[in-house]
C-alpha cells in the first residue's frame, strides 16, 4: 500500500438570520454552532506541521460572522472578527469556493449559476483576502455535469462529488474509482473532480476513533498501486460530535488532534492529512469520469434524484413558481439595459427583487420538507413587489 493523502473537507453554513434569530429563542444552540466554528483553528494551531482542513462557508453564513452588530452581540461568546483573522491561516486551512445563498444548484435556473458562485467569490475574497479559490463545494454537494462550464468559467480548477454517482468512463478498479481525482467533460469544458467516500463520511459525521480509521482506510486501500487520495467531507457545524465542548470527546479533541499526533509521530500507517490542491500538484489526475446528478445523503435519502428538496408536490410548485419570477426579472433586467433606461431607481428595484429570488433558492427551504417553504415565498413576495414597482417605472 502506498503512503495515503486524507483531505478533511467540512462544510459550514447557516441560512441568513438564523444564528439572530437562535440567539433570540435558543442562545444554548447559538452558543454551541459559534464555539463548533471557532475551535476549528483552535484545535490545528498546535499542528501546523500536519494540520491540514478544507472549509466552505456559505456568504450568509459569512455576511453574519462579518456584520459588525452580530459581533458585538455575540463578543463574549466568540470574537467573530479574530475568527474570520483566523480562517485566513492558509498552512492549515484551504477556503473552498461555493454558492452564496447555498442552494441546490441543478435545482434553480441556470441563469442564477453565475451569480450565485460570483456573489460568494466577492465576499470570499474580501474577507480572506485572496484573489481566487481553486476548489469549489457544490451545496449540499448538489451537482449535475452541466455545471461544468460554469465551474471552469468561474476560474475553477476541482470540484468535490460524492461517491455515490461517480461512474467510470475510463476503465478503472473501485478503489481508483474512489480514491483518484479524474477528469469529468461537459459542453466542450472539463474540470477535476474529487470523489468523497461516503462511507468514511458518515463515519466522521457519527463519531470514530482515530485507530477505527486508520485500520479502515489502510484496508480499503492496501491494493492501491498509486498514491491515494481519500476525502472525507460532512457538516462542521451540526450534530453533537462536532458542537461536543468536552475536551475529552467530539471531533476534534477526540479524534482529528489524535490522529495528528500520530502522522507527526510516523504510526498512523502513512496517512497523513493533505491539501488537495497540493496532491493535485504532485500527482495529477486519472482517467475520466462521468457524475450522474444527485448530492450527498441526508438522514433517510440517499442524494439520488434531489429527493430530499423535491420529493412533494408543494416543494416542486416552490421552485416552478422560483423559475418564473426569476426568468421575469432576468426579461426585465434585458429589457431596461437594451432600451438605455437611464432611470437608477429601475436597476435599484431590479436588484433588490433579483437578490430576494436568490435568497429564496436556498437549500434549507426545500430541505425541512414543506416546513420552511413559506420562507422561499416571502422572498419571493417581496422580489415580485419590487419588480413590480420596477415595471411602473418603465411603463
Amino acid at each position: 500500500m502506498a503512503d495515503v493523502a486524507f483531505a478533511l473537507v467540512l462544510n459550514l453554513h447557516q441560512p441568513a438570520y438564523n444564528l439572530e434569530d437562535l440567539l433570540a429563542r435558543r442562545e444554548w444552540e447559538a452558543r454551541e454552532i459559534l464555539w463548533a466554528m471557532d475551535r476549528i483553528p483552535r484545535s490545528l494551531w498546535a499542528y501546523e506541521d500536519v494540520g491540514r482542513v478544507h472549509l466552505s462557508l456559505s456568504g450568509t453564513l459569512l455576511e453574519t460572522l462579518a456584520s459588525p452588530d452580530f459581533q458585538r452581540r455575540v463578543y463574549g461568546i466568540v470574537d467573530c472578527g479574530s475568527l474570520l483573522w483566523y480562517l485566513q491561516n492558509t498552512k492549515i486551512i484551504r477556503i473552498l469556493g461555493t454558492a452564496y445563498y447555498h442552494p441546490v444548484l441543478p435545482l434553480i435556473p441556470r441563469m442564477n449559476w453565475d451569480e450565485q458562485i460570483e456573489r460568494w467569490q466577492g465576499i470570499g475574497r474580501h474577507l480572506f483576502a485572496r484573489a481566487s479559490f481553486p476548489g469549489f463545494w457544490a451545496p449540499e454537494m448538489g451537482f449535475c455535469m452541466e455545471l461544468i462550464p460554469t465551474l471552469k468559467r468561474q476560474g475553477y480548477r476541482y470540484v468535490l462529488v460524492d461517491s455515490e454517482h461517480v461512474e467510470p468512463v475510463t476503465p478503472m478498479s473501485w478503489d481508483e474509482l474512489r480514491y483518484r481525482p479524474h477528469v469529468a467533460r461537459f459542453g466542450g469544458e472539463e474540470i477535476t473532480v474529487v470523489v468523497r467516500d461516503r462511507e468514511l463520511s458518515d463515519a466522521q459525521e457519527a463519531g470514530m476513533e482515530p485507530g477505527w480509521f486508520i485500520g479502515e482506510v489502510t484496508q480499503r486501500t492496501r491494493y492501491s498501486h498509486f498514491p491515494p487520495l481519500v476525502t472525507t467531507c460532512t457538516d462542521g457545524d451540526n450534530g453533537g460530535w462536532f458542537r461536543n465542548t468536552s475536551p475529552e470527546a467530539g471531533f476534534w479533541s477526540f479524534f482529528y488532534e489524535d490522529l495528528l499526533q500520530r502522522a507527526r509521530d510516523n504510526r498512523s500507517n502513512g496517512i497523513r492529512p493533505c491539501f488537495i490542491d497540493d496532491y493535485l500538484d504532485r500527482h495529477g489526475s486519472y482517467g475520466e469520469v462521468t457524475v450522474r446528478p444527485g448530492a450527498w445523503n441526508t438522514g433517510w435519502h440517499d442524494g439520488a434524484g434531489f429527493t430530499q428538496w423535491i420529493g412533494s408536490s408543494a416543494q416542486q410548485e416552490a421552485l416552478i413558481r422560483l423559475d418564473e419570477i426569476s426568468q421575469a426579472i432576468h426579461a426585465a433586467r434585458h429589457n431596461a439595459t437594451g432600451i438605455s433606461v437611464r432611470d437608477p431607481d429601475v436597476y435599484r428595484l431590479l436588484e433588490e427583487a433579483h437578490w430576494r429570488v436568490l435568497r429564496a433558492e436556498t437549500s434549507c427551504n426545500f430541505f425541512w420538507g414543506e416546513a420552511w417553504l413559506q420562507r422561499c415565498y416571502d422572498d419571493l413576495n417581496q422580489a415580485t413587489h419590487f419588480l413590480n414597482q420596477a415595471g411602473s417605472r418603465l411603463a
